[in-house]
């Protein structure tokens, strides 16, 4: 089964409603409750920033224009608290977005929604994660081999990604995998803390750490349903196809 993410038109814009800031250097760079959303590819949008709402302090004016997709832009750079990020700031003058600046997401060194930091994109206001605890017997296996099994674990729900099934590290043969230095990052979950191989290939991670809206994760273990065989009260689930394993 095909997983395709949740989408919107190319080019929408629309009304964020949470207050969004971003910091560079121990610095705050905005900090806004007037942010739009602007979807500029499908899957997610990006947040744009009112210029007023950008402490000039920290612009650095580079004197370029150019004419980019959503209209005429000024280049700016930043400089605060010791860092420089040139060329990481676009203000559009015209437009649906004119009056906006656009950064570089990589260009600071944190973004925030109301309180809560935010990581690699915005997240899409269409998705809905649900971190659900369950009765359910859950067995994951590769190649007839026993990885973990459990009749407690927390089912993740996620718009448009086949049911994650987080398990009690009491219930899985660490013995069998391996430990990977991979590390990767979730706008709806944070940041990984652990993942584990088998045959050189990533199949596994937790969270020691995920974000107040999946806490009851915490510590738990997941496998990639692509990669292994789940068996959910005795039924074998189809391996899905997602963008996440190819």
């Amino acid at each position: 089964m095909d997983y395709p993410r949740m989408a919107a038109e190319t080019d929408r814009v629309e009304p964020a409603p949470r207050r969004i800031r971003g910091t560079l250097g121990d610095e705050q760079i905005f900090d806004t409750t007037s942010a739009r959303y602007v979807w500029e590819w499908p899957n997610y949008p990006q947040y744009y920033i009112p210029f007023g709402d950008i402490d000039a302090r920290f612009l650095v004016d580079e004197s370029h224009s150019q004419r980019l997709r959503r209209g005429p832009a000024r280049r700016f750079g930043l400089r605060a608290g010791g860092v420089e990020r040139p060329g990481s700031v676009w203000v559009f003058d015209a437009g649906a977005v004119s009056g906006y600046a656009r950064f570089d997401w990589t260009a600071l060194d944190a973004w925030y929604e109301e309180s809560e930091r935010i990581f690699v994109h915005p997240r899409n206001p269409y998705v809905r994660v649900d971190a659900v605890r369950s009765d359910r017997h859950v067995r994951v296996s590769l190649d007839g081999v026993v990885l973990a099994e459990t009749r407690t674990p927390v089912l993740l729900f996620e718009t448009g990604l086949p049911t994650r099934y987080y398990i009690p590290r009491r219930d899985v043969s660490f013995a069998r995998l391996t430990a990977s230095p991979t590390e990767t990052a979730c706008p709806y979950k944070g940041v990984t803390s652990d993942y584990w191989s088998v045959g050189g290939a990533d199949i596994a991670w937790s969270y020691t750490f995920p974000t107040a809206a999946v806490a009851a994760i915490a510590d738990l273990v997941a496998f990639y349903n692509e990669l292994v065989d789940i068996q959910v009260d005795g039924t074998l689930l189809a391996r899905p196809h997602t963008h996440f394993v190819r």
